[in-house]
């Protein structure tokens, strides 16, 4: 029987059952007498038992049979919830899911889970054994295996000229004091650049938990063998090998150890996957649409939005009664359709969220730290192509938020705080914007430290940084290369993250902030992002000839002024906007465009604009009007021109710059 026909179906499906295995293993975890969570995991490996065997994968089929049978056990009041038989069925969850991720890479799907079955055999009969390692904790001939956070990392800093070095050291036989040799090891890289991750975890190093070698990836612009020399001058180190990691070794690494739960998603447009069954029992009323199909669809409505603009100003010209009434209809029919395509693109939160919670239960194990995590808003929706970009910044605030927020719980007992951590995260719909907010009641930012190491960085002037408000203090939070990280940590604390969470945010349009409150315990980021990023409402102005769109999502208002009105401060001209002093930009200079300047005219046309709560103002020729564009790309050989975040084609037939008043302000 042929089966290819059936393996996306096979693939997707199995990506749903494991979801709902994760989730319902962290619920029965805060619930382990609760049989109807037990019920839940068995359905869900019951079935994908069922459909690997269909498929022909053995191992898949056989790692869930005994699963079943541990499950049943707990059904049948044989076996009890313990922590061991909770970390293996998240570990045979980890195994499942790098078999399924082997089968969507167009792999056999065959993996060696002797050891994770020997484990749940010894549950099932009763016996104790020691649970295998899980897939990121586990190292491959020496080599470190990457999540996805450090391999981000990674590639931002392999595409900034940075080189990536895998580097092994090695102490002496008779080495009394390893810790101690291990730190100056790890204080000399520190001198050279950023350490990524070590092998075994900087924790068991600290603890002596090593024989006599371990593992550093580093990010440096030294050369191999400034390091190696650097690294052979501390006492007792035997042996220094060092590898470099190029960019296609991470991009197969990725391939190789990315969770299918934290793959891009969006191919299936009915809602929660918990859903499913209930919506299937009454009948299913879906179907799953391929991406390339939905993003064909989009690129041909964007083609139809660009010959309606050029239609309607035809009609305008023309003056013609029947033509007029005809182009008003379509702009009517073609306006719902917009809204139809766009809202088949939208998908829930939920997708990247999902994925969260296991992520959070990890690594508040590995740090010693008990924390919960509180999802609001999942069912908020978010365009595909929002969703595909959104997981790695969430997954940056996240860790920075467990690691640097959330108190070990002896100190959080000490304050008189619940032992138990609280992240909230939470998404909202506010106008055309989507809102996403991650919240922990941890000790807060301390002012003066992040004040102090950004001075101590060269980030910010010390006689400057004495009148910042609390504001602008946390804002420095994003700059490059800032921690305020006391210690090597493989969470965080390598002085990427925020910057990155920033730069990736602000590409899509929005931007993020920062709020806390110190003492009383609470640390807020605030995310912003426009609904969609291919059809956009804006304003058309002009500028000497030339015609430019600003996003209304990012104007206040429009203002005419007078020549009189203008102020110069420190040679920046500026205006007074409702009591504010806001500089004044004009588009003609900026862009160099011939024509009359601003300064040479009695008044002129001004549109304020907004990134956060700063503001400017963009003088222009003339105001054309509002109107609905399609965000087209510059493409690669354009694509660091300034202020221009794209183009769109009008309705005749001009091509006008759409500006980036993010960059603007900047």
């Amino acid at each position: 029987m042929e089966m290819s026909q059936y393996l996306d179906i096979f693939i997707e499906e199995s990506k749903e059952h494991l979801q709902s295995m994760n989730e319902q293993v962290l619920l029965l975890e805060k619930q382990p007498d609760e049989l109807s969570i037990v019920q839940e995991i068995f359905r869900s490996a019951h079935t994908l038992k069922g459909m690997s065997a269909s498929m022909g994968y053995e191992d898949l089929a056989n790692l869930t049979h005994i699963m079943e049978n541990v499950l049943d056990g707990i059904r049948n009041h044989k076996l009890t919830v313990t922590q061991d038989l909770l970390d293996a069925l998240f570990v045979s969850i980890d195994h499942l899911e790098e078999m399924v991720l082997s089968i969507g890479n167009g792999g056999d799907g065959k993996k060696d889970v002797e050891d994770i079955v020997r484990l749940l055999h010894a549950i099932e009969s009763g016996k104790s054994e020691e649970p295998p390692q899980n897939k990121q904790e586990q190292s491959k001939a020496g080599q470190a295996i990457f999540d996805e956070y450090e391999l981000t990392i990674m590639k931002q800093s392999l595409e900034q000229n940075f080189h990536v070095y895998q580097i092994s050291v090695e102490l002496r036989d008779d080495c009394l004091l390893k810790a101690v040799r291990a730190y100056m090891a790890f204080e000399t890289l520190e001198q050279m650049g950023e350490v990524v991750k070590s092998v075994p975890s900087v924790d068991l190093i600290e603890q002596e938990k090593f024989e006599r070698e371990f593992q550093v990836t580093l990010i440096s612009k030294e050369q191999p063998e400034t390091i190696q020399n650097n690294l052979l001058k501390v006492s007792e180190i035997d042996k220094v090998s060092i590898e470099s990691i190029m960019a296609e070794h991470i991009v197969q690494n990725e391939a190789e150890e990315a969770d299918p739960e934290e793959e891009k998603t969006g191919t299936d447009m009915k809602g929660e996957p918990a859903q499913k069954t209930s919506s299937a029992s009454a009948g299913s009323k879906t179907i799953r649409v391929s991406i390339d199909r939905l993003d064909r669809l989009m690129n041909l409505f964007e083609e139809l939005v660009i010959d309606r603009g050029r239609l309607e100003k035809i009609s305008k010209d023309l003056k013609s009664n029947d033509l007029n009434e005809t182009v008003e209809r379509m702009s009517r029919i073609s306006s719902d359709l917009q809204d139809i395509i766009l809202n088949m693109r939208m998908v829930p939160v939920d997708q990247v969220f999902n994925r969260f919670p296991r992520m959070i239960r990890g690594l508040a194990k590995d740090l010693g730290k008990s924390v919960s995590l509180e999802i609001t808003g999942a069912e908020t929706e978010l365009d595909r192509t929002v969703i595909d970009e959104i997981g790695d910044p969430l997954v940056h605030l996240l860790r920075n938020s467990i690691d640097h927020g959330i108190e070990k719980p002896e100190k959080r007992a000490e304050a008189g705080k619940s032992e138990i951590g609280t992240i909230h995260l939470r998404a909202y719909h506010s106008g055309n914007h989507v809102f996403i907010e991650i919240q922990d009641d941890g000790a807060g930012i301390n002012r003066h430290k992040v004040l102090e190491r950004a001075i101590e960085r060269g980030i910010v002037n010390r006689e400057l940084s004495e009148d910042f408000t609390d504001k602008q203090v946390f804002e420095l939070l994003f700059a490059s290369g800032f921690s305020t990280a006391d210690v090597i940590s493989d969470i965080s604390g390598r002085g990427v993250g925020l910057d990155a969470v920033k730069n990736k945010i602000e590409s899509l349009g929005g931007f993020v902030t920062v709020d806390s409150r110190e003492g009383s315990g609470s640390s807020l980021f605030s995310i912003q992002l426009p609904l969609t990023l291919s059809i956009i409402s804006s304003m058309l102005v002009k500028a000497g000839e030339e015609t430019y769109a600003i996003p209304l999502s990012s104007i206040i208002e429009t203002a005419l002024i007078k020549q009189s009105d203008i102020m110069t401060v420190h040679h920046q001209p500026m205006i007074d906007f409702r009591g504010k002093v806001v500089p004044l930009i004009s588009l003609s200079e900026l862009f160099e465009v011939p024509g009359p300047g601003w300064d040479e005219k009695d008044r002129s046309s001004v549109v304020i604009v907004k990134k956060g709560d700063k503001m400017a103002g963009l003088a222009v020729d003339s105001l054309i009007g509002q109107q609905e564009i399609v965000l087209k790309s510059l493409g690669n050989y354009l694509a660091s021109v300034f202020a221009v975040s794209g183009a769109t084609i009008l309705g005749d037939g001009q091509v006008a710059l759409i500006l980036d008043c993010n960059a603007l302000i900047k």
